[in-house]
């Protein structure tokens, strides 16, 4: 019986007393109407002579106008030869199968399951149909779920690989202990280095065995207390078998309904050494003869040393912190901007000469040192500040040009008129001071200019004039 099921693809009925009787013209027509969602009474030609619509939308798209009509022709051109096989096959003993075609409507296609058979004489057929769009809208649903699933899927490889990469890179030895056993799942490679462990040793075993058997009770209640509580303080305790002292962490997250601890070991090394040093080079700083002072971008005292305090003749570095370097450094408006664009463009600069002007009114001559350091997302620049009066005093700057400029001037009394003898000396201290500027400027011409108040070109011509020319580097 199972194989006669299994084999044959149609069954019929079994029992003739069970078969109903000869049916009325009127019983026969509802059946078959109420069979599919449309029902055709076709001609052995292919004609309608009836329609029946049980599928108020299927009226609305003229499937009850068409009688009359063949019934090829209100298909599409591809469903037609299909339509040709079902008419053809009708009359044929084998039993009719089920074919899709396609009728063109107002309101989009519209795609119908037919079964053609005959009535029982060779000029009367039936055409059973039954409206597919709803099923065709559960595909088309059922396709976009299974799409959306596949774009969950890759979102979630996707964040899976961006997860594994993120745990094998981190520098933070980072364990995942299931919370109930207290076993380690998984760990990255910095735990493994961390515990100088193989990965297939350590993953499986007891969370508590990482840490010293003296420590292994308080572990135990720090993870405790981070399956309670989200702000548990890190807890302090030793590795294992190694003098290594080390803080641990632990958060607690759930992963498929199930609790999982992420525990962050983080080494302690020891900083005392590097403390003291640091402490020493504060104290050799505040100590030193020479005067430093570091200051933001705005050029705004940060910190200062006791030589700086002294030179600017303020009462405390208190009173130093949050005002502008340019209250006591260089004359107003020249030779700190020259020395910030200076340290913008090279990083550095070196004793540039120039003048700082204490709170009480003295002014001494001095030569600054300055280096740009990064701090924090911006820059900050520290200078350290040399008092040099006394030796420029003794060595002039040029004091190797003037007696023998003079002497030449003097000279030229009695060989010169007054007026040509004004022209000489005129040029010879214009020369004098351009050269004392370019010096002044570390051979800059555009700062040079600035300084002495003319401008580039007056510069230029002047330098010409003068052949210093070859004196300077660049422009600068």
């Amino acid at each position: 019986m199972d194989k006669t099921i299994a084999s044959s693809p149609h069954l019929a009925f079994a029992r003739p007393d069970a078969a109903p009787g000869a049916l009325s013209a009127r019983v026969a027509a509802s059946l078959l109407a109420a069979v599919g969602d449309v029902a055709f009474i076709l001609a052995a030609d292919g004609r309608i002579l009836d329609v029946a619509v049980s599928q108020g939308d299927l009226a609305n798209h003229g499937f009850a106008g068409w009688v009359g009509e063949r019934w090829m022709d209100t298909m599409t051109v591809e469903s037609r030869p299909k339509a040709a096989e079902m008419l053809a096959a009708a009359g044929r003993p084998e039993p009719a199968r089920w074919r899709q075609v396609t009728h063109p409507a107002a309101g989009g296609d519209v795609p119908v399951r037919y079964l053609v058979m005959s009535l029982g004489t060779p000029d009367r057929l039936v055409a059973i149909g039954r409206d597919l769009r709803g099923a065709a809208a559960t595909q088309q649903r059922l396709l976009q779920t299974q799409q959306a699933l596949e774009r969950d899927y890759i979102r979630l490889r996707q964040a899976e690989t961006r997860y594994r990469m993120l745990f094998d890179m981190a520098s933070d030895a980072i364990l995942v202990v299931d919370a109930g056993s207290r076993r380690i799942r998984e760990a990255n490679p910095a735990a493994l280095r961390l515990l100088d462990a193989a990965a297939d040793t350590l993953v499986g075993a007891p969370v508590s065995t990482i840490v010293d058997p003296h420590d292994r009770d308080d572990l135990v209640a720090h993870l405790g207390a981070a399956e309670a509580a989200d702000d548990v303080a890190p807890v302090a305790l030793r590795l294992n078998d190694r003098a290594v002292d080390v803080r641990i962490d632990a958060k607690l997250f759930r992963q498929a309904r199930s609790p999982s601890l992420i525990v962050r070991i983080e080494a302690v090394e020891p900083v005392v050494g590097a403390r003291r040093h640091e402490a020493t080079l504060g104290d050799v700083v505040e100590r030193m003869p020479d005067s430093f002072v570091l200051v933001d971008r705005d050029l705004v005292v940060l910190t200062a040393n006791a030589a700086f305090v002294e030179l600017t003749e303020m009462p405390s570095i208190e009173r130093l912190i949050g005002a502008r370097l340019g209250a006591w450094l260089g004359r107003p408006g020249i030779d700190l901007e020259l020395i910030v664009a200076q340290l913008r463009e090279h990083g550095s600069v070196r004793n540039v000469a120039t003048i700082l002007r204490g709170a009480a009114g003295a002014q001494a001559e001095i030569e600054v040192s300055g280096v740009v350091a990064p701090m924090g997302g911006s820059e900050c620049f520290g200078f350290t500040i040399r008092h040099v009066g006394r030796r420029l005093r003794q060595v002039p700057l040029v004091a190797h040009d003037t007696p023998r400029s003079v002497e030449q001037l003097t000279e030229l009394v009695g060989r010169m008129s007054l007026k040509e003898i004004v022209r000489e000396s005129t040029d010879l201290i214009e020369r004098l001071c351009i050269e004392a500027a370019l010096a002044y400027t570390s051979d800059n011409r555009a700062s040079a200019a600035e300084v002495l108040g003319v401008s580039r070109q007056s510069l230029y011509s002047k330098l010409h004039r003068h052949g210093l020319g070859n004196l300077v580097s660049g422009d600068g």
